[in-house]
């Protein structure tokens, strides 16, 4: 049997505020993860991923993958992470090609994991002599900037939610009141209250196995509510929720990577929330200009135009936000940060950054453990060793320059 290894190449590894905590594979492209979308497509489970060394104990409980060591066996898929390919059956081949690129290669001789520490080898220079293994053509969108996942957003979920609907059962008008061309499904488990509205002009919605659409809410597809999700009130558009979310005010176009909470009114659009975030009551993005000009977004090579009109927050694992925080176009908070306060925060906040205005404090790594350990306890889920280590790497990785480290008791968290 070939096993299923996923690959984060140079580009994949800037994709602040995400990579930090996590590899590009265990992000949310569409309905489903980078990882998912490709054992899918293959009918095959992730054996492995290579990234960046600090990220060697990532650990997930729902059956994520973790970090290659030694060597990948011949024989092996090896996949460029940065493919989100279609929710289709990919034929057995040699190479995958994405567009003009290789997305993926079936490896003809072991490979040392230290052959892709740095992430500048591309799968091309892993490919077979000229002729030597079948190609075949996948169908798919290349993640090439962080904002892609919000930049493809609608159409993925528009052809994601026609491919997973296959087991889903239509809604009728006992289940919502709905309007427009497009499908409202629901799977088994579902629960969907009185007194909810689709709105399927734009696209279709699914609703998840365990999710639960509370009354008075809107939903406008393309949209999908994940496993065991609660949505309750306002709208809720052209969204991807992941599961075990808590959703609450008005969403348009954001991805929730999982077990995140938003459970309070105001505004989040053009988003994306990493897990275990947690936005306090009134928390408000900001995705359109008062110029209505393109928006501009900090990564570590430097801030960059993404030549998109509507682009709003990236929240990066564990982060979270105070009562009525204000953020504006294009900002990047990063993982564990914690910020509060009626200032409107920079386009950056650092990881672990703690307090009300800048430059923030750093967040007490004892203290951020034991709060992280109560916040997935209130999910039933345990932190594990091995993802404390990996929040421990991830803060002593971070970029030490950007915030300053608490002097006093006072300042100390």
């Amino acid at each position: 049997m070939s096993d299923l290894f996923f690959y984060d190449d140079a580009v994949a590894r800037t994709f602040a505020p995400f990579a930090l905590t996590r590899p590009a594979c265990e992000l949310r492209a569409g309905a489903l993860l980078l990882r998912e979308r490709w054992e899918r497509a293959l009918g095959m489970r992730a054996a492995g991923f290579v990234s960046s060394p600090h990220l060697e104990d990532f650990d997930e409980p729902w059956g994520g993958t973790a970090a290659a060591r030694g060597t990948i066996p011949a024989g092996s898929i090896l996949v460029n992470s940065r493919c989100a390919v279609a929710l289709a059956s990919a034929k057995s081949a040699g190479v995958w090609r994405c567009g003009d690129r290789v997305a993926a290669v079936r490896l003809e001789r072991k490979l040392d994991v230290e052959e892709l520490a740095s992430g500048k080898p591309t799968l091309e220079k892993l490919l077979p002599p000229k002729g030597g293994a079948h190609a075949v053509d996948v169908q798919g969108r290349w993640i090439d900037y962080v904002w892609d996942f919000i930049a493809h957003l609608s159409p993925m979920l528009t052809e994601d939610i026609t491919a997973l609907a296959a087991g889903a059962t239509r809604t009728g008008p006992t289940l919502g009141m709905i309007g427009g061309a497009h499908t409202v499904y629901a799977e088994d488990g579902a629960t969907i209250e009185s007194q909810v509205y689709f709105d399927t002009t734009a696209g279709p919605v699914l609703v998840r196995r365990g999710a639960t659409v509370q009354a008075f809410t809107r939903i406008a597809g393309p949209c999908v509510v994940g496993q065991e999700s609660l949505v309750g009130g306002d709208k809720i558009s052209g969204s991807s929720i992941g599961d075990t979310c808590k959703v609450h005010g008005e969403v348009s176009a954001t991805i929730f990577l999982g077990h995140a909470n938003k459970g309070h009114d105001g505004f989040v659009g053009h988003s994306y929330l990493g897990r275990w975030v947690n936005l306090g009551a009134g928390t408000t993005t900001s995705n359109l200009k008062n110029t209505y000009g393109t928006v501009q977004f900090w990564t570590p090579g430097g801030e960059r135009d993404t030549e998109l009109q509507f682009l709003g927050t990236f929240f990066g694992d564990h982060a979270k936000t105070g009562i009525g925080t204000l953020l504006t176009t294009g900002t990047v908070i990063g993982a564990g940060a914690n910020i509060y306060g009626s200032s409107m925060p920079p386009k950056l906040i650092p990881p672990f950054a703690w307090g009300d205005d800048p430059p923030y404090s750093s967040y007490r790594m004892d203290k951020f453990i034991d709060v992280a350990r109560k916040v997935m306890a209130r999910r039933h889920v345990e932190l594990s060793a091995k993802q404390a280590s990996l929040l421990e790497a991830a803060f002593e990785h971070r970029p030490k320059a950007k915030a300053k480290t608490a002097k006093t008791k006072k300042k100390t968290r």
